[in-house]
Formats: structure tokens, C-alpha cells, sequence
């Protein structure tokens, strides 16, 4: 999870409702017809709610640069060479470091080292001599995708 995009996320939704808010409250919440103020609070307290939730689904999705390669990277695999445990993170995986032999149909194989972040539920995939699909950027070889 990128906690810095979630956090911007949860602030410019923040902000935003709170311009909302000072704007209903100084010119709109009295120019409304009377007996309306509880369900204006409850809806502007929904809105909230829903704005921040698709925020949060959002914010969570890939970079734009990732899906791209994703879509039109081209497709290949790798094999473990090398599995390299550097540190367990704050969230139950582990951040490994892999040497691979890329293999790109087309082109010669070539050697290469990743830091992946594995989650316990790939950590049986991630052993010396598994073979995994990969997406690489065609400008750019040492850019790649792992796609378990």
C-alpha cells in the first residue's frame, strides 16, 4: 500500500470537504426551506463518506506508469536464480530480494536482480528454480513487472 498517496488522498478529500462545508454553512444552510437541516447534515455526512471510500479505492490502484506497462509491456518470464530475504515490513510480507534470468521471446536472456515485496500467500512461488510470468518495457529492459 503507498501510504503517502492514501494520505494525500484523505487530505485533499478533507479539504475539499471542508470548503463544501464552510461554503453550506455560511450561504446555503440558511436560504434553505426550514425543517430540511437534518437530512442536508446527513447527506453532506454521506457524501463524505462515499467520496472518501472511492478515494481510497482509487489511491490503492496501481501508478499510471505500471498499468501502462501492464497493457502493453512485453510479455516474458522468469526464472530464480537467487532469493535474498532483506527485512519483514509493518504488514506481514517481506521484502526479498530476487536473481532472475529474464527471458524475453525475440531477444537473448539476460540477468537481473529485483527487490520484491512477497506476500505470504506468494512465498511458496518464490524458490530457487520457480519460473514466474513478467511484463518488460520495450524502451527500457531493466524495467519490469512481476505478474504472479
Amino acid at each position: 500500500m503507498n501510504h503517502a498517496r492514501v494520505f494525500r488522498t484523505v487530505l485533499g478529500i478533507t479539504v475539499a470537504y471542508s470548503v463544501v462545508l464552510v461554503i453550506w454553512l455560511g450561504w446555503l444552510s440558511h436560504r434553505t426551506p426550514p425543517g430540511t437541516l437534518p437530512m442536508q447534515v446527513f447527506m453532506l455526512v454521506g457524501l463524505f463518506g462515499s467520496f472518501l471510500g472511492i478515494g481510497l479505492l482509487l489511491a490503492q490502484r496501481p501508478p499510471r506508469s505500471d498499468r501502462h506497462l501492464l497493457r502493453h509491456g512485453l510479455e516474458g518470464w522468469a526464472t530464480i536464480e537467487g532469493v535474498h530475504p532483506l527485512l519483514p515490513t509493518d504488514h506481514c510480507t517481506e521484502l526479498t530480494e530476487l536473481d532472475l534470468e529474464l527471458v524475453v521471446p525475440g531477444s537473448e536472456p539476460y540477468h537481473g536482480s529485483i527487490v520484491f515485496d512477497v506476500q505470504p500467500v506468494h512465498r511458496p512461488k518464490i524458490e530457487v528454480g520457480e519460473t514466474f510470468s513478467i511484463r518488460v518495457d520495450p524502451d527500457n529492459r531493466d524495467r519490469i513487472i512481476v505478474c504472479l
